[in-house]
């Protein structure tokens, strides 16, 4: 661990410890679970995690979350969200995640209030703001009810795996997953049963051994993106017929394989393109 380093977590401990009371919005990935421990640890029976409860999210991400809180005794309050009914959502405009984020987020830290934590923190890290993502507008309309530790230390998400790693997290080596409207094409309606399809196309991967991938939707077009060091496994004709079948019997009527491999944002390329 570098000083660089040392300094963003001891800075990371001193905003955190200046909050009496914490609710964390916890998802289970790698950096609300690192900052979900940290602040327990700091806080303890002060600090709470909450969960939103969306068809947006997968339940093994559900799953995840919930396994870690049990493990550690933390209180965990769910949130039931509500981002289909908001047509800001559903049509899937370029800035449906600031829609989605305000709804949630406001639904989270509503929650949160009402069982005794006024402030809540929330994951984004350093590298989040080289992207597009008009979540983070949300965020900031937001303020001071919801605060991003994590991004006003300055830590990167190189160095929340590595910190994870010194505190024994097993979401150290977690790949990264979106909320599965990502998923879907600008313009592309969302729908719980589309969310469905692609939640069970990516754990056909999952079990295939898959570590770091996306489904990505284009009407009746599926788009894998696996990670470059695993698209061998589709030289195999076999292989490739297996997976074929699988998510055609999901409902999609073409399934392709992208040979840039898996990409964060990958949907957002096509904006990129219109700039």
């Amino acid at each position: 661990m570098n000083e660089t380093m040392e300094a963003r977590l001891a800075r990371l401990k001193e905003i955190l410890r200046d909050h009496k009371r914490l609710a964390i919005c916890f998802s289970g990935g790698v950096d609300s679970t690192f900052l979900l421990k940290v602040a327990h640890d700091i806080l303890g029976e002060d600090c709470v995690a909450v969960t939103a409860v969306s068809p947006a999210f997968s339940a093994r991400e559900m799953q995840r979350a919930s396994a870690f809180c049990e493990a550690e005794q933390i209180r965990q309050i769910f949130v039931e969200t509500r981002e289909l009914e908001l047509p800001e959502f559903y049509e899937n405009p370029p800035d449906r995640c600031y829609h989605c984020k305000k709804q949630l987020m406001g639904a989270m830290t509503d929650a949160a209030a009402v069982a005794g934590y006024p402030v809540m923190v929330e994951g984004t890290n350093a590298d989040d703001i080289s992207d597009y993502r008009p979540g983070l507008k949300a965020l900031e309309e937001m303020r001071p009810r919801i605060t991003s530790p994590l991004l006003e230390a300055g830590l990167t998400k190189a160095e929340i795996r590595e910190a994870s790693r010194n505190l024994g997290l097993t979401t150290a080596n977690l790949p990264s997953f979106a909320c599965l409207a990502t998923r879907f094409a600008y313009g592309e309606r969302i729908t719980a049963e589309g969310l469905k399809r692609v939640e069970a196309a990516e754990e056909i991967l999952a079990q295939a051994g898959f570590t770091q991938f996306r489904v990505r939707v284009h009407q009746n077009l599926a788009r894998i993106e696996v990670a470059p060091g695993e698209m061998e496994a589709f030289s195999s004709e076999a292989f490739r017929n297996e997976i074929y079948s699988k998510l055609k019997a999901l409902g999609y009527a073409y399934v392709t394989l992208d040979l840039a491999g898996y990409r964060t944002g990958s949907m957002n390329e096509t904006l990129r393109e219109r700039g």
